[in-house]
């Protein structure tokens, strides 16, 4: 058995702690956290765990194997530097770090030390997600001309990050999955209503080297809950919806006639049939929780390792840069 410490059991943290309570071919080991509270309610919760406030405990248990930070994003680099440096296999909850030199040196320590270094990129192992990476892939959709985003409601308002690094790392990951690359520069405007010099509110614009463009707004001041991927290709568009219930993925035959179809008065637009595939929807972060158990136990990394953090995290700070310099394009 594979054993777990979860480090900071918050809002978030609770949903990695229930999971790692049960995932196949490990265990919840130990629960550390600094609220007095919330170890009286794990250890209820969890008798069979150790629950602590001392990290140094949890870091210095030769029964731990793995260590997974669910802390402010604040404190992720510290947190996992001391993990891996104790010789744990690390989980960091997105964004790796707030800056590129941290997250660079965590990827060049995890390798130094010979352990997993995973990030958090929950939708990355969502099944809707996975699908519609094979349809890019397959090559089902065409060329894939543009995509967008949106994750927007009203609150979770921070005070420690902005609407960019809260939500954005989730559709950046997603859209570096989907295309395989990395952007080539960044654009990002946004504003801060609520508090100053933290943005409620951020659009950002993505240009990679084959002419594909991506685009994300993310927003805590927004009077809908939206979780929404859409991606426009020459032959058929899809669009992912994370708040359906199931219809998730929703295929448009949909399109422009190509080349050899236009008519003599100009291109012609194509309407074709929906598509609504099934796919087993299981709990994407059961799968990341088992994901990370299997990578300690087979020494094989995670889909969403330390390079794959460090990507993500190089884009946020080229969005930020952009955002600091009123919309200026950065490259990357």
């Amino acid at each position: 058995m594979v054993k777990i410490a979860v480090v900071g059991a918050g809002a978030w943290g609770r949903n990695l702690v229930r999971n790692y309570a049960t995932v196949p071919g490990g265990g919840l080991y130990a629960c550390c956290d600094t609220d007095p509270k919330q170890r009286e309610k794990l250890a209820r919760q969890y008798p069979g765990a150790k629950v602590t406030g001392n990290l140094d405990e949890v870091l210095s248990d030769p029964a731990v194997d793995g260590v997974v930070i669910a802390a402010p994003a604040v404190a992720h680099y510290e947190l996992a530097k001391k993990s891996l440096l104790a010789g744990k296999h690390t989980y960091v909850e997105k964004p790796l770090t707030l800056r590129v030199e941290h997250a660079e040196e965590l990827v060049e320590l995890s390798h130094k030390q010979g352990r997993i270094l995973m990030v958090g990129h929950l939708l990355e192992y969502h099944p809707a997600v996975l699908y519609l990476k094979k349809l890019i892939d397959s090559g089902e959709l065409g060329k894939v001309y543009y995509l967008y985003s949106q994750r927007v409601n009203l609150g979770k308002i921070r005070s420690d990050e902005n609407a960019l690094w809260s939500f954005a790392p989730h559709d950046i990951s997603i859209i570096l999955m989907l295309l395989g690359k990395a952007p080539t520069r960044v654009l990002a405007s946004g504003q801060a209503y609520l508090q100053k010099k933290i943005e409620d509110v951020v659009f950002l614009i993505m240009h990679f080297d084959d002419g594909v463009m991506a685009q994300i707004q993310v927003s805590w001041l927004d009077p809908h809950k939206i979780r929404r991927t859409t991606v426009v290709g020459s032959r058929k568009m899809v669009v992912f919806d994370d708040q359906e219930a199931t219809d998730k993925i929703k295929i448009y035959d949909r399109g422009v006639k190509e080349a050899g179809e236009v008519v003599s008065y100009g291109l012609q637009v194509r309407f074709g049939d929906i598509h609504v595939p099934w796919m087993d929807m299981t709990e994407p972060l059961a799968i990341e929780c088992k994901q990370f158990v299997d990578s300690i136990r087979e020494g094989v990394p995670p889909r969403t390792d330390g390079e794959d953090g460090l990507r993500v995290v190089r884009v946020l700070d080229a969005a930020q840069r952009s955002l600091d310099s009123g919309g200026a394009s950065v490259e990357l």
